[in-house]
């Protein structure tokens, strides 16, 4: 599942993941600001979701969540 926050500022890009994890199947995540990435991390982490950050350019990062 692809979430395309960017152009989002917090709670918002939280919130849009959040719902999706309960579940298992891998998510990542757009973001395109320091806040956003650190606070969806922080929130999947915090529900036992491993994060791994690769950057996609242009201040675009993708958030690759996985069980």
């Amino acid at each position: 599942m692809l979430i395309d926050t960017r152009g989002l500022s917090c709670p918002q890009p939280v919130l849009m993941v959040y719902p999706h994890l309960s579940g298992a199947d891998p998510i990542d995540v757009l973001v395109d600001n320091t806040t956003s990435q650190e606070n969806v991390s922080r929130a999947a982490a915090k529900n036992g979701w491993k994060v791994e950050a690769r950057e996609e350019g242009d201040g675009i990062v993708r958030l690759e969540l996985r069980k």
